[in-house]
């Protein structure tokens, strides 16, 4: 018989919370439960959504009683993402892996932007409509280079204008 499911630990360093569930949960380990296929039961196989069984902390009031919390996978995942950030948003923790990427620096270099450029642009108290203040004077060299650039390849071969 195959198994159906996998067993885990979540580690959480600071309390937090879960969609849809009313309780701010203590940090510590938790023994998780995954799914790993459709239980044999299901009608619908392709319904199925991935889901995981969280063993909660028994409560002080309660000490003996067990408790178990099933949620989606996605929200266990935001939470776990947002307990390593220390609070910041989930958009915050993709910038900070974007700009960790050697690749990604070479094509910033390459296009002619930022650290700073980039962060403005994912940062999310950023107001529509609002232009991008950090350019520097390499990012506009750049650009006027590559737009001349541009022009004298889109021209080349043309006949010149008579003066």
């Amino acid at each position: 018989m195959e198994d159906l499911t996998s067993k885990t630990v979540a580690v959480f360093s600071q309390p937090f919370t879960l969609p849809d569930f009313d309780e701010t949960l203590p940090a510590g380990e938790y023994e998780v439960e995954t799914e790993l296929v459709s239980p044999p039961d299901q009608n619908d196989p392709e319904a199925w959504k991935a889901s995981v069984s969280v063993k909660l902390h028994s409560r002080a009031s309660h000490p003996g009683l067990e408790r178990s919390l099933t949620v989606s996978l996605t929200d266990l995942d935001h939470a776990r993402a947002k307990d390593k950030l220390t609070g910041r948003l989930l958009s915050d923790f993709f910038v900070e892996e974007m700009l960790a990427d050697p690749m990604i620096r070479l094509v910033m270099e390459a296009d002619g932007f930022s650290e700073v450029q980039v962060r403005h642009l994912y940062s999310r108290n950023d107001m529509p409509g609002s232009n991008l203040n950090v350019t520097n004077s390499k990012t506009n060299d750049q650009r006027t280079r590559d737009d001349e650039s541009i022009r004298n390849a889109e021209n080349e071969g043309m006949p010149s204008r008579p003066d």
